[in-house]
């Protein structure tokens, strides 16, 4: 690389002994572990709540979309600036702030009584979210010594596991029980949650330090975020609106932009230097097109399998368990194996296993048979995922300096927010135009009792597993482009 200055945040923050007590650890734990399951089980399972959610605010395909792309938006275009705000102003206070504006914005969501209502209360859920989710893992670095700080952190990531796992299985259970409305109580949840994570971090909070001379790059979130939103919405908008052109033009223009501050800035939320390494480029890309994959399946997974073939919530959210279940139990060993014969075999080969999964879903989706195909295609998904997550961190820290690792982490999870956000807006036209080349005569995503609606949806949904198979199958190729030179 020829430049290594990276922004202050680079590395992760270290120990603090006045952060907090010795005995008062536990307790910021566990508000770590909570903060983390608020933002974890709003991503999951509001993808099994959305037809419900459709139906109590007559809300259309684009307008859903949007409820999950406004937190998608807010949250990759700011979740950079977590640590560097951390740094500036005091990490338990800006922590303790992304929880406070998170669970404010979620009761909104609870009581939202109109899509615009939901689409707006859901952007600044991200924007906590943005501020909170970095924050849960920097504060256990700060409050635990090294030597004790790795039992916290498997803690801490063995409580997200189960959450992740958790999540979709409890939300279908609510509203397979309670019906429809009960979609609101799973943001209402968040409340008594954020109240006990907010009492236990001011309660057992010491000393919080902060850096004076640190800096925001307030350009480049202000530019990253026009941008995104600017894309995003052009997206949407393809196949009803004539300006989405000018929309994704202009989206495209601010990108520059903001390629442009990064360059000129002295603490850049995103060194654009970073990218002059190949693997660390190909990681990423591998990141996109294999999460954007991920992230269309689990949107529109839902809809179909409860709109469109008439499970119940809890049944399709089984789609979800192979996921969780597999990266559980078998990443740690994945993220070894990396460390003996490097990331690029295991980025490869999941992503090929994860493209026969979704290859399986679009082959034998018309016999709407969610137990015996489904399923075990998901299996496959969850299975090369499982091969894929730990490499992939592998091969981004192992691609840059050591320095630098806390940033290049960054950039990649705030990647993998920007692909969901990207391939959801991207996919909603085609998949449109797909059910009604079907013969579908409603909507796709809703329940109706239309002639030929299962079928058409179905057909759609088949069109989406295909594109997410290519999208994997892109992946395993750049994911041998991870290799290094000394590799080569």
């Amino acid at each position: 690389m020829t430049e290594t200055r990276a922004p202050q945040t680079t590395a992760a923050p270290v120990f603090h002994a006045g952060f907090c007590a010795e005995h008062s650890r536990p307790y910021l734990l566990v508000a770590a572990v909570l903060a983390s399951a608020l933002g974890i089980i709003d991503s999951t399972v509001v993808a099994i709540a959305l037809p419900a959610m459709r139906d109590s605010l007559g809300a259309g395909l684009v307008q859903a979309q949007w409820i999950h792309n406004a937190y998608m938006l807010t949250l990759s275009a700011l979740i950079l600036l977590g640590g560097a705000m951390g740094d500036r102003f005091g990490l338990g206070r800006i922590f303790g702030a992304g929880i406070a504006l998170f669970v404010t914005a979620s009761m909104f969501c609870a009581l939202a009584p109109t899509p615009l209502f939901m689409i707006t209360a859901r952007a600044v859920q991200g924007v906590g979210a943005a501020i909170m989710v970095p924050g849960s893992l920097a504060l256990i670095a700060r409050a635990y010594p090294r030597e004790s700080r790795g039992r916290a952190i498997g803690i801490w990531a063995s409580a997200t596991a189960v959450t992740t796992a958790a999540g979709p299985i409890i939300g279908g259970l609510t509203l397979t029980i309670g019906g429809p409305e009960m979609w609101r109580w799973i943001f209402a949840i968040n409340l008594p949650l954020g109240c006990v994570a907010l009492y236990l971090l001011v309660r057992h909070l010491g000393d919080d330090p902060v850096k004076k001379d640190a800096r925001v790059d307030v350009p480049g979130a202000v530019t990253a975020t026009l941008a995104l939103l600017a894309i995003a919405w052009g997206l949407t908008s393809l196949d009803h609106d004539g300006q989405a052109t000018l929309w994704l033009v202009g989206g495209g223009a601010l990108l520059l932009v903001f390629f442009w501050t990064q360059t000129r800035s002295d603490h850049p939320m995103m060194p654009l230097s970073l990218f002059s390494s190949r693997p660390f480029s190909a990681a990423n890309a591998l990141t996109f097109t294999l999460y954007s994959g991920l992230s269309m399946m689990f949107f529109f997974m839902p809809m179909t399998f409860i709109a469109g073939w008439g499970l119940s919530e809890i049944a399709a959210s089984a789609a979800f368990a192979p996921m969780s279940v597999f990266i559980s139990l078998l990443s740690g060993r994945a993220g070894a194996l990396a460390d003996r014969i490097g990331p690029a075999p295991l980025l490869t080969v999941g992503s090929l296993i994860v493209a026969s999964g979704y290859a399986a879903m679009a082959l034998l989706a018309p016999y709407q048979d969610f137990w015996r195909h489904i399923l075990p295609a998901m299996c496959l998904v969850g299975l090369g995922m499982s091969a894929v997550v730990a490499p992939l961190s592998t091969a981004v820290m192992g691609a840059v300096d050591e320095a630098q690792s806390g940033i290049a982490s960054g950039i990649n999870n705030a990647v993998t927010r920007m692909a969901s956000l990207i391939s959801v807006a991207a996919v909603g036209g085609v998949v449109g135009a797909l059910y009604v080349g079907a013969g579908g005569s409603a909507s796709f995503g809703i329940e109706s009792d239309t002639e030929g609606h299962a079928a058409a949806m179905t057909t759609a949904f088949v069109g989406l597993a295909w594109i997410a198979t290519m999208l994997s199958l892109i992946s395993a190729g750049l994911g041998w482009l991870t290799r290094s030179v000394t590799e080569n």
